[in-house]
């Protein structure tokens, strides 16, 4: 009996579930129909543009309702039989003047000299053809191009009587100027660096790179910000894979906004967790040309003027622009001094910590008895003492960037110098330990690349924990995991630790060791460049004349 009553009761209350269900679904589309875009703005994507002017009017008042700076100027083309025009911006970022002179005043008093059959027929046409002299005109059928354009900077202007409109380039608003690089300064070489301004800094590719096969892929991501996003390569130099792989990364983003390129950083990387970057970033535009001829990508946005090179190695972040405008054999001296730089800003710490707590005996005694005296009342073992000078650095490095320029710079060196001392004199810290934090602070910056920098100093702190609790060997143990981990990565496809490994030791010379003389360097890379490995014909050597 109870089995039964309890069919009987889901039999009644299937139904009515059902019906709520409907319910529920009726008015979620209702809702969808009322708001069809989920972030409150009305896309019209299925919608295509009325003939009636009024109506496109209204419905743009009530898509761009409560925008103060959205302006409609409407006025009557023709003197015969006159037809309703209209043309839409937003106030500061178009050039009314230029709207006035090159727009509004064709229109109006040109117009007269058109014949009226020939403008009955097309009007768009006509305007397009015979009036507007712009170099910029596309034409829109559909409301969601009209209201992209409108808020991408473009002034539309609408007919009465027509289903198409015309988008017109009209763009003004502040930029920075093209000024000198503040993060990538050289000695030697190009003073221009890219800006906010997306156009300027392709025009700045343009001017260097002056070839058919650059292309320049524009692509807008985000939900309200639209942020315009190129993509610039050499067509035929280019890996077809990692292009492909490069689009798939982008076009599954789907986000509310793009302020700056670390946005697409984060969103495309291969190894999100690992401290080591697998992007290359830069704001010199003879940098990212000089990328783009070895066969890479360079993903430029809007807004921001650094801009994002894939595939990267991680021999290439111990390069810098200058090695290859100075001669070649200061290059090789500074690519060995990066080299001890490098293993100088992730291990020295460390092996101070390890080498004065477990291993003495590897010190010369004289040095030995130096360090000895100098840690005599100190109140901290080697472990703490490292890790709280380490804090206190990049505290003070931090408050420097943070700062304005000019007083961030006296607050970093006046900092170091007083609290150092101060630690020294109270017997907080040995003498010894504030110059192996100091060397160590210098080696970093030293670095070309700062995303490289940052990674090294997290790691460095990990690393200074294991060697006071294992020391040498906790050391060595934290080094085979780094380098298990960068043989592991992968930037687009690409190896991370190419030619390292897999090994290649002719490309190991070439760009870890040396920087090969320009009269050599016949061939691009080969794990980025191999479409077209062939750089620049043999024979270049330069010789004396023979008399």
């Amino acid at each position: 009996m109870k089995k039964d009553g309890r069919l009987v009761f889901r039999k009644l209350v299937k139904p009515v579930k059902a019906a709520m269900k409907n319910v529920k679904k009726q008015n979620s589309r209702k809702k969808q129909e009322l708001n069809p875009d989920p972030t409150g703005i009305r896309t019209w994507e299925q919608y295509e543009l009325s003939a009636c002017l009024e109506d496109n009017l209204q419905n743009l008042r009530a898509v761009f309702r409560d925008a103060g700076d959205f302006f409609i100027r409407e006025f009557t083309i023709g003197t015969n039989e006159p037809v309703k025009a209209a043309v839409l911006f937003f106030e500061g970022l178009n050039d009314k003047k230029l709207v006035v002179d090159a727009i509004l005043k064709p229109l109006i008093l040109e117009m007269r000299e058109i014949p009226p059959e020939l403008w009955a027929k097309a009007p768009i046409r006509v305007i397009r053809e015979r009036i507007l002299c712009s170099t910029d005109l596309n034409e829109l059928t559909e409301w969601n191009q009209v209201i992209e354009r409108v808020l991408d900077a473009e002034v539309v202007l609408l007919v009465d009587g027509s289903p198409v409109a015309l988008a017109l380039g009209a763009k003004e608003w502040e930029a920075r100027g093209v000024m000198q690089p503040e993060n990538e300064a050289t000695v030697r070489g190009p003073r221009h660096s890219f800006n906010e301004t997306l156009r300027t800094n392709t025009a700045l590719l343009r001017r260097i790179i002056k070839s058919p096969l650059l292309k320049t892929e524009s692509l807008y991501i985000g939900r309200h910000t639209r942020t315009h996003v190129v993509l610039a390569y050499l067509e035929r130099l280019v890996d077809e894979d990692v292009l492909a792989e490069v689009h798939r990364r982008l076009s599954r983003i789907e986000i509310d906004g793009v302020l700056e390129s670390g946005y697409l950083e984060e969103l495309i990387e291969d190894n999100p967790y690992s401290p080591f970057p697998t992007m290359e970033i830069s704001e010199r535009p003879d940098k990212v040309a000089a990328a783009i001829l070895e066969g890479r990508i360079a993903i430029m946005t809007d807004g921001t003027p650094v801009t994002l090179i894939v595939p990267t190695l991680f021999v290439q972040f111990l390069e810098a622009s200058e090695d290859y405008y100075l001669r070649y054999p200061t290059s090789i001296i500074v690519r060995f001094l990066r080299l001890l730089v490098l293993n100088a800003a992730l291990l020295l710490p460390s092996l101070y910590v390890a080498v004065t707590t477990f291993h003495q005996e590897m010190i010369p005694t004289p040095l030995l008895i130096s360090i000895a005296g100098a840690r005599e009342g100190t109140p901290f073992p080697a472990l703490v003492e490292a890790l709280l000078m380490e804090l206190a650095f990049e505290t003070l490095r931090e408050a420097g960037l943070r700062l304005p320029r000019v007083v961030g710079q006296a607050v970093s060196i006046v900092g170091a110098l007083v609290i150092g001392e101060a630690a020294v004199r109270a017997g907080l810290v040995s003498s010894a330990m504030v110059i192996v934090v100091a060397f160590t602070g210098i080696a970093s910056f030293a670095l070309p690349s700062y995303t490289m920098a940052s990674g090294l100093r997290l790691l460095r702190f990990p690393m200074i924990i294991m060697a006071g609790f294992l020391g040498l060997y906790g050391i060595l143990l934290l080094s085979l995991w780094i380098l298990i981990h960068l043989m592991s990565m992968r930037s687009f496809g690409v190896p991370y630790l190419s030619p390292i490994s897999p090994s290649n030791y002719r490309e190991v010379i070439r760009m870890l060791l040396m920087r090969a003389p320009w009269w050599a360097q016949t061939e691009r890379p080969r794990v980025i460049g191999h479409q077209d490995s062939r750089r620049q014909v043999e024979g270049l050597k330069p010789r004396p004349p023979k008399r």
